[in-house]
């Protein structure tokens, strides 16, 4: 990473997806899990269909999926469950789950029965916390039901702009009309963790219009906001329109963290804003974690020492491609693209998932896990950082001042490995 700016990649998963690749042989499942704890998995169910792909998007996902599409989708999720839930055995209980995508509530009311019909084949669901993500199209009454019904507890809208001129700059045409009567829906149903997706940098987007957006949200006293600088990334909608713009996303970030501060939200990353009592109880979406149990062919799957998904994609040729070669799939038995980590890597990892958290880095609990200091781990690494002043440590804690928390998208990709980063820049987008 030789460029300096502030906006180099938003860092939610080490190693990124982009650094897998095909495993030779294909490990069995039951290998893979074998030596895991699975008292307190995560399960993750992704659905890979959205209405419409925004510009910005640069997720695993499709638009207009027929319904005998979404119906052999279903079908092959099921025959998946049935290859983890071997794989695993009778040992494995599930501490949290999340249905993400894409959108999972494009599916009908009758086809999201049916999937959370197959995540109660997984011990603990529907007393366990589950979050769903959503969309202002799809949030309908009937859906929302069914959801409220298997014991969703948060529910995450994107709404991105409450500004129809900036959400049709993003390329997401959408009226704040169809958003706000979406809000008063998921409210009226009754969830008790409300989080909406802001979006800043957008084109022609101004410090009162960001404001604008930010109190609109904080009508609906959300207990949680995730803000978001826009990314333009290759193959996706804004590709072509890609500009420097990274002094105006700072200013706007900035911006919207003190305007949050000062409604008493709490800040938990750069992007996460927490509403105090407001706790998620599990539900945000961490794919971080070890113990994460992915279904659906977008989905990774985490141990401590492989992380693993089927093959990944932007380009909508590409997507369909793999999408279809899934729902064709009866072998869901061993894991297909993937990423061993070895010792260094995993001390790698703990440090960014910790350091890119407002709470900073537990020594202690890094040491007991390890029996070594990060900061003497990581100490090359971490002194640039230290010396412009975006790091505060003290003898239990390491962790970012809040200029180092402003440019966690700067730190966090300076972090990865050399081998992880040579995997990256090899990798061919599709």
């Amino acid at each position: 990473m030789t460029t300096t700016g502030p906006y180099q990649a938003y860092v939610y998963a080490y190693p990124h997806k982009t650094a897998y690749r095909p495993l030779t042989p294909q490990p069995a499942l039951r290998q893979v899990w074998a030596a895991e704890p699975l008292d307190a998995l995560f399960l993750y169910m992704h659905v890979p269909f959205c209405e419409m792909r925004c510009g910005f998007c640069n997720l695993f996902t499709r638009t207009g999926a027929p319904e005998e599409l979404t119906g052999a989708y279903l079908g092959a999720l099921d025959r998946q469950a049935t290859a983890v839930l071997e794989a695993l055995g009778d040992d494995a209980s599930f501490a949290t789950a999340a249905f993400g995508g894409g959108t999972p509530t494009y599916f009908t009311a009758a086809e999201l029965e049916r999937l959370c019909a197959i995540a109660r084949r997984f011990p603990g669901f529907g007393d366990i916390p589950l979050g769903v993500e959503t969309s202002p199209a799809t949030a309908t009454t009937d859906r929302l039901t069914v959801l409220a019904e298997h014991g969703t507890t948060r529910v995450s809208i994107g709404v991105q702009s409450f500004v129809d001129e900036e959400a049709r700059a993003a390329v997401r045409p959408q009226k704040r009309a169809e958003v706000e009567a979406a809000l008063d829906r998921i409210r009226a149903v009754g969830f008790p963790t409300l989080n909406i997706d802001l979006i800043y940098g957008i084109d022609g987007q101004t410090p009162a219009t960001w404001l604008h957006s930010l109190n609109a949200a904080l009508e609906w006293r959300p207990e949680e906001l995730y803000l978001y600088p826009l990314y333009v990334r290759p193959l996706t909608g804004l590709g072509r329109r890609a500009q420097d713009w990274d002094d105006e996303r700072l200013a706007l970030y900035r911006l919207g963290r003190d305007h949050l501060l000062s409604e008493g939200y709490e800040q938990v990353s750069m992007r996460m804003f927490r509403r105090p009592g407001g706790a998620a109880g599990g539900t945000e979406y961490c794919c971080q974690t070890d113990g994460m149990v992915g279904l659906g062919c977008g989905a990774r799957s985490y141990t401590a020492g492989l992380h693993y998904s089927f093959e990944y994609a932007v380009e909508q040729r590409h997507v369909r491609s793999i999408i279809d070669g899934y729902v064709r799939e009866n072998d869901f038995s061993t894991a297909r693209v993937g990423f061993a980590l070895d010792e260094g890597e995993r001390r790698r990892r703990h440090l960014l998932q910790s350091l890119l958290q407002a709470d900073g880095l537990d020594r202690g609990s890094y040491k007991a896990r390890f029996g070594t200091d990060p900061c003497a781990d990581f100490a090359a690494e971490l002194a640039p950082f230290d010396d412009l002043g975006w790091l505060e440590t003290t003898e239990t804690t390491l962790r970012l001042t809040p200029e180092g928390l402003a440019h966690s998208d700067a730190i966090g990709p300076r972090l990865f490995s050399r081998h992880v980063r040579e995997l990256m820049a090899s990798y061919q987008a599709r």
